[in-house]
C-alpha cells in the first residue's frame, strides 16, 4: 500500500512543478483569445452542422480502465462551472498555461498504468482533467461542479481551521436578505472539511446559538453535524435590532477558550459575519480580543444591494486579515464564499509548503451515472504562484490531484493469507472508515443514490464490539500492535450471524495520515496447507473450461505495463511461471498452491460429467448445478441444465456479489460451510433470489484436512438445486417411517399436526404452506420461537447496525474428507440427499396451523438512522427437545429434532389450540432513539483524532491590504489605523 501510495503522490508532485513552471513562464494578457477543448462542449454541432466554438471533434475511445467510459487518453478537457463565462479573461489565461500539463498527464499514465483521473482544479474555477472525457448536464441542463468546492481542493488549498458564523437575524433581514443569508451559511458549511471545527450563532438584541445544546464550543465539521446545522437554519427568523458587538465578543471567547484547551483544529482562526451592514466599526471588540496579533481573520458578509454600511465592514476585514465581499442575490453566494479560501492560504502560499493531502473516502459521482459508485481517495497537493512581484500576496493557481479507487488498495491485500473470515480495513486520522467490508456508502446495493454521511462512517460503528475503543484510539495514533475480542459478524443480507474471535494487527501507512489493520478470525488463516504438483500438469488443468479464478484476486499484477493489460490472470501465470524473466510480478507462493487445487480437484469434472450423462442420478433436472471452491480462489462448476433452464441465473455470477470470491470475502456458502461441524451439509434459499422462478436451494459442506491437530479448510463443495425438487424429496421422506409394513401412524399429511423444516437460523425452507418459505419461524410460529428461546435450543443475538435506514413516514458428525477425495463429498450430496431425510420418526409429533402475517407498511422515504435487531442461531449441542405452550389453558404439544449431518430442524407442533393471541417474534429492526439529552452529549463528544501536522495560520510577510473591494479604503489609512490602534492597545 505504501509503495501504491508513494507512486500516485509523486504523479501529483510531477503536476505541481509543471503547473508552477508553465504559470512563471506566462504573461497575463487580458485580449487572449485562445480555443480550448470545453468538457461540455466537445463533439457539440449546430443547426448547420458545424462544431460549435469551444467544441470541435474530440476522439473518444471506450476504455475498460476507466469504467467503460468514451475517452482521450493523448488530451485532457477543462470543464468550467456554468454560472461561469466560458471566454473570462482570468479563464482563458489559466487553460492557456495550464496547457503545458498535457504531456505531464500522458507521462504520468505512461509511468503508472494504475493511475487513473488526474486533474488540476484552479482557483479560477476551471477544471482541467485527463484523460479527455465528455460531460454532460442534468436534467435541468446545469453542471453544478464546482472543483473549488470539493474537499480535496478545501484541504489542499487552507490549514484546518475554527471557524465561529455570525447571522444577523435582526428585522432588517427579513425576506429575501435572510434567504440569501441561510444559502450563505450553507455554503461556508460546505467549505468546511474533517480537519475543521465550527459554530453557529444568530443574533439581534440577543445572542441564539443555533444548536441551543453547543453553547460556547466548536463541532467537528464532518457530514452529519454539518447537516445537523443546515436543517436548523429554516428555523432562524427575523425580529429586533442587531446587537453585533455582543455577537464578536461571544465569538472571540469560544476562540480563545478553544484554543486554550486544544479541542479545535489547534490552527487557523476565523469568525464569518453574515449581516445587512453595521452601524460602527467595533474597534474596541478587536483591540480587547485580536489586535495586535490578528490571529483570528474576520470575513464579513455583506447581504443586500444597499451599500451604506459596506465601508464599516470592509474596515473590519482590512484590519483583521480578513476579506470583505457583497452577496446582492442568490447566484452571487458560491462565488463571494469561496473567495475567503484564498485568503486562509495565503500563508502556506509564502512558505511555499507543498502539503499532501489525502481525503477520506468518497464516491464521486461528477461525470454521471456511468462513472459508477466506486469509492476513492484523492492525494492533491496546492499550486502556487512563483513569481517574485506576487510573492508577498500568497497567489493559489489551484489544486492538482489523482484519484485512488479503494478497489485498487483491495487488490494488494493477499486474501488467501487471510482466511475465510480474514478481512483489512484502513481508517483516516479521524476514524472514519478508508476500506472496510462492512461500509455501505450506498442507499441500496446496485443503485448510485449515496447516504448523507457515508465519507465518515467511524470504525467504532462498525467494529461496535470494541466498546472502550482500543482498536480505534491505538491506530488514529498511529500505533503498530495487536488486539483480540469476540465479534458478530452478519452475513446474508444481515439475516445470519456468525460468532467467532478475532485477532487484530495494525500500523500505519507511511507517508499518508491512514493507519491499516487485519483481522484474522481464529481458527483460520494461521496454518496454510502446501502441495507440490508438476508445472505442466498444474497448467493444464488451470485451463480446463471448468475452471476460474477470483476475479478481484491478484495473481498476477499486469496493470503496471499497458502491454500486459489485456492478458487474464490464467495468461499471466502461464506465461510468469514458463518465462525466463518474466516482466511483471506475480505471487509465486499462491500460484503454486492455485496449480495443486487445480489437479487434485480435476477429478470431479469428470464424476459430474458422468452424472450428467447418467439419466437417472438426475432425471428430473432438480439438481441443476455443482460447484467447488478452494482456499485459493480456484472455483470449479458444472451445470446439469442448459444455462437458460436454469432457476437462478444470477448465481455465481459478478451479479451475485456475497456467492463468489471477492475482494474482502469468501463466498457465503464456503463461509458457512466452515463454521459447521466438519462433514456437515449447510443449506439454504438464498435471500436475494426474490420471487418464484428463482426459488432455489444451495446445499454445501466444508472440506478440512487433519494433520497433527492442525485442521485448515481448504476448500468447500455444493450444489444448486430447485426449491420445489427439495421440498418434494423432504415430504416423500416425512411419510416413511420405521414400521415393519412401512406406514407410519402419524404424518405431515395428518391435519392434527403442521411440519416446518427450518435451518439454524431459524428460517423456514419447508412448510405446508408455500407462501411461508424463508420467512423467520418466529414470525409464523411466535409462541413455538418464543419457547424454543425459553429452552435454550436457539438464542438471540443483539446485533447493531449504525449505518441503517429507517423509514419516515408523512403524516452428529462424519468423517472429515480430504481434498485428495473431492469427489466422494459430492457423491454423497447428490445421492444421499435423501437418505438423512428418513432418519425422521414422526411417532410423537404434533402440529398447529398458527400463522401470523405481518402487513408491510407503505414508506415514503429512507433516512439515515442507526438501528438494534436481533439474529438467532440455533445450539449445536441440543439434538432433540420437546415442548408444551399453555395458550389460554389449551396445551400444544411441539417436537424440534436436527436432522443428522445438515444445519436443519424439523419442527412438527400439534393443532388442537388457537394460539392467535401469541405474538410473533420478528427480526424486525428497531430504531435507536436519542432523547435530546443524549442527542446533545453524541453532538458534543469528540472522539480521539490525529490533527494533520501542517499548520500555516499566518505569516509575518502576508500583505493583508488585498481584503477585499475597498475602494473607500486606502492602502495609507490602514497604515495609520493599525499602528494606533496598536499605541491604544499598548496604553
Amino acid at each position: 500500500m505504501e509503495e501504491m501510495f508513494r507512486k500516485k503522490a509523486e504523479a501529483t508532485r510531477r503536476l505541481v512543478e509543471a503547473a508552477e513552471e508553465a504559470h512563471l513562464q506566462h504573461e497575463e494578457n487580458p485580449d487572449l483569445q485562445y480555443e480550448y477543448f470545453n468538457a461540455v462542449l466537445i463533439n457539440e454541432v449546430d443547426e448547420d452542422g458545424n462544431s460549435v466554438e469551444l467544441g470541435g471533434e474530440f476522439l473518444l475511445e471506450p476504455n475498460d480502465h476507466f469504467n467503460n467510459l468514451s475517452v482521450n487518453l493523448s488530451l485532457s478537457v477543462v470543464q468550467v462551472p456554468t454560472n461561469m463565462y466560458n471566454k473570462d479573461p482570468d479563464i482563458v489565461n489559466g487553460v492557456y498555461w495550464s496547457e503545458a500539463l498535457n504531456k505531464v498527464f500522458v507521462d504520468n499514465f505512461r509511468r503508472d498504468p494504475t493511475l487513473i483521473w488526474q486533474y488540476f482544479g484552479s482557483a479560477k474555477g476551471f477544471f482541467r482533467q485527463y484523460p479527455g472525457v465528455k460531460w454532460y448536464p442534468d436534467e435541468h441542463g446545469v453542471i453544478a461542479f464546482d472543483c473549488r468546492n470539493r474537499k480535496w481542493y478545501i484541504q489542499a488549498a487552507t490549514s484546518p481551521k475554527d471557524v465561529v458564523i455570525l447571522v444577523d437575524v435582526s428585522g432588517s433581514m427579513k425576506g429575501l436578505r435572510l434567504t440569501i443569508a441561510r444559502q450563505t451559511v450553507a455554503s461556508i458549511l460546505d467549505t468546511l472539511g474533517d480537519d475543521d471545527f465550527f459554530n453557529i450563532i444568530a443574533y439581534n438584541q440577543e445572542i441564539h446559538y443555533v444548536e441551543p445544546c453547543l453553547n460556547g464550543t466548536l463541532v467537528q465539521a464532518d457530514s452529519t453535524n454539518k447537516d445537523h446545522f443546515k436543517e436548523h437554519l429554516d428555523k432562524l427568523f427575523a425580529k429586533g435590532i442587531g446587537l453585533l458587538g455582543n455577537a464578536l465578543s461571544e465569538a472571540f471567547t469560544i476562540l480563545n477558550e478553544i484554543n486554550q484547551t486544544g479541542r479545535g483544529s489547534s490552527c487557523s482562526q476565523a469568525i464569518m459575519l453574515i449581516t445587512d451592514g453595521a452601524t460602527e466599526m467595533y474597534d474596541d471588540v478587536f483591540a480587547k480580543y485580536n489586535w495586535p496579533e490578528r490571529k483570528v481573520r474576520i470575513f464579513p458578509y455583506l447581504i443586500g444591494r444597499e451599500s451604506a454600511f459596506a465601508d464599516n465592514l470592509k474596515w473590519m476585514a482590512c484590519a483583521n486579515k480578513g476579506y470583505f465581499s457583497q452577496i446582492s442575490t442568490l447566484a452571487d453566494v458560491q462565488e463571494n464564499v469561496m473567495r475567503y479560501l484564498h485568503v486562509m492560504s495565503r500563508p502556506k502560499v509564502i512558505d511555499h509548503e507543498h502539503d499532501t493531502v489525502w481525503t477520506e473516502a468518497y464516491v464521486d459521482s461528477a461525470l454521471g451515472e456511468n462513472k459508477g459508485p466506486n469509492p476513492m481517495t484523492t492525494v492533491a497537493m496546492p499550486v502556487f504562484s512563483t513569481k517574485n512581484e506576487t510573492k508577498n500576496q500568497g497567489i493559489l493557481l489551484g489544486v492538482a490531484g489523482t484519484d485512488i479507487p479503494i478497489q485498487e488498495l483491495m487488490k494488494v491485500i493477499p486474501k488467501h493469507k487471510l482466511g475465510i473470515h480474514g478481512y483489512a480495513f484502513a481508517i483516516t486520522s479521524n476514524g472514519y472508515l478508508l476500506l472496510h467490508p462492512d461500509l455501505r456508502p450506498l442507499y441500496q446495493e446496485g443503485q448510485k443514490r449515496k447516504k448523507p454521511s457515508y465519507s465518515s462512517v467511524d470504525l467504532s460503528e462498525v467494529e461496535w464490539e470494541d466498546t472502550e475503543d482500543v482498536l480505534r484510539t491505538a491506530m488514529v495514533n498511529r500505533k503498530t500492535g495487536t488486539f483480540s475480542m469476540e465479534v458478530k459478524r452478519t452475513v446474508d443480507k444481515g439475516k445470519r450471524v456468525l460468532t467467532m474471535h478475532n485477532d487484530y494487527y495494525y500500523t500505519d501507512i507511511k507517508g499518508t495520515p491512514f493507519s491499516v489493520g487485519v483481522a484474522l478470525s481464529r481458527g483460520h488463516g494461521k496454518y496454510f496447507f502446501k502441495g507440490n504438483v508438476s508445472l505442466e500438469a498444474g497448467l493444464h488443468d488451470l485451463e480446463q473450461p471448468d475452471v476460474a479464478l477470483a476475479d478481484e484476486w491478484t495473481y498476477c499484477t499486469t496493470e503496471e505495463h499497458h502491454e500486459h493489460r489485456h492478458l487474464t490472470q490464467v495468461q499471466a501465470i502461464k506465461i510468469y511461471m514458463t518465462s525466463r524473466k518474466p516482466h511483471f510480478k506475480c505471487d509465486r507462493e499462491l500460484i503454486q498452491q492455485v496449480l495443486f487445487d487445480a489437479v487434485v480437484t480435476a477429478p470431479v469434472e469428470a464424476y459430474w460429467t458422468g452424472l450428467a450423462l447418467n439419466k437417472s442420478e438426475n432425471s428430473d433436472k432438480g439438481v441443476e448445478i455443482a460447484f467447488l471452491g478452494t482456499r485459493t480462489g480456484l472455483s470449479r462448476t458444472n451445470l446439469f441444465v442448459v444455462p437458460e433452464q436454469l432457476t437462478n441465473r444470477d448465481f455465481l455470477t459478478a451479479e451475485d456479489k456475497e456467492g463468489v470470491f471477492n475482494a474482502d470475502h469468501f463466498p457465503l456458502w464456503y463461509k458457512r460451510a466452515a463454521e459447521q461441524v466438519p462433514g456437515t451439509f449447510v443449506y439454504s434459499i438464498p435471500f436475494s433470489s426474490g420471487g418464484e422462478n428463482k426459488s432455489v436451494v444451495l446445499a454445501s459442506t466444508a472440506i478440512q484436512l487433519l494433520d497433527d491437530r492442525k485442521s485448515p479448510i481448504v476448500a468447500a463443495v455444493g450444489i444448486q438445486m430447485k426449491l420445489e425438487f427439495f421440498q418434494r424429496k423432504f415430504w416423500t421422506a416425512s411419510r416413511q417411517c420405521n414400521a415393519l409394513d412401512g406406514k407410519c401412524t402419524i404424518s405431515c399429511d395428518n391435519e392434527d399436526i403442521k411440519c416446518y423444516l427450518i435451518d439454524n437460523n431459524g428460517f423456514i425452507l419447508v412448510s405446508e404452506d408455500t407462501s411461508q418459505t424463508n420467512l423467520f419461524f418466529g414470525k409464523v410460529e411466535g409462541a413455538v420461537m418464543n419457547k424454543l428461546l425459553l429452552m435454550g435450543s436457539f438464542k438471540k443475538i443483539n446485533l447493531y447496525d449504525y449505518q441503517a435506514l429507517c423509514k419516515e413516514y408523512a403524516g452428529s458428525s462424519d468423517s472429515a474428507r480430504t481434498l485428495l477425495d473431492p469427489f466422494t463429498t459430492v457423491k454423497w450430496l447428490l445421492t444421499e440427499l435423501v437418505i438423512f431425510l428418513l432418519e425422521f420418526n414422526l411417532y410423537s409429533w404434533w402440529n398447529c396451523d398458527s400463522t401470523v402475517k405481518a402487513q408491510r407498511s407503505q414508506r415514503t422515504m429512507m433516512v439515515p438512522c442507526d438501528t438494534e435487531y436481533p439474529a438467532f442461531v440455533s445450539e449445536r449441542t441440543i439434538k432433540e427437545t420437546t415442548g408444551n405452550i399453555d395458550c389460554n389453558g389449551c396445551i400444544r404439544t411441539f417436537v424440534i429434532q436436527q436432522i443428522p449431518s445438515s444445519n436443519l430442524f424439523m419442527v412438527v407442533v400439534e393443532n388442537k389450540c388457537d394460539c392467535g393471541s401469541a405474538l410473533p417474534v420478528t427480526m424486525e429492526p428497531i430504531e435507536i432513539i436519542y432523547n435530546e439529552s443524549l442527542k446533545c452529549d453524541r453532538l458534543k463528544f469528540q472522539k480521539d483524532r490525529r490533527r494533520p501536522q501542517s499548520c500555516h495560520p499566518f505569516h509575518p510577510e502576508e500583505n493583508a491590504v488585498e481584503c477585499g473591494s475597498a475602494n473607500a479604503l486606502s492602502f495609507p489609512l490602514v497604515a495609520i489605523l493599525i499602528p494606533a490602534l496598536s499605541l491604544v492597545i499598548s496604553r
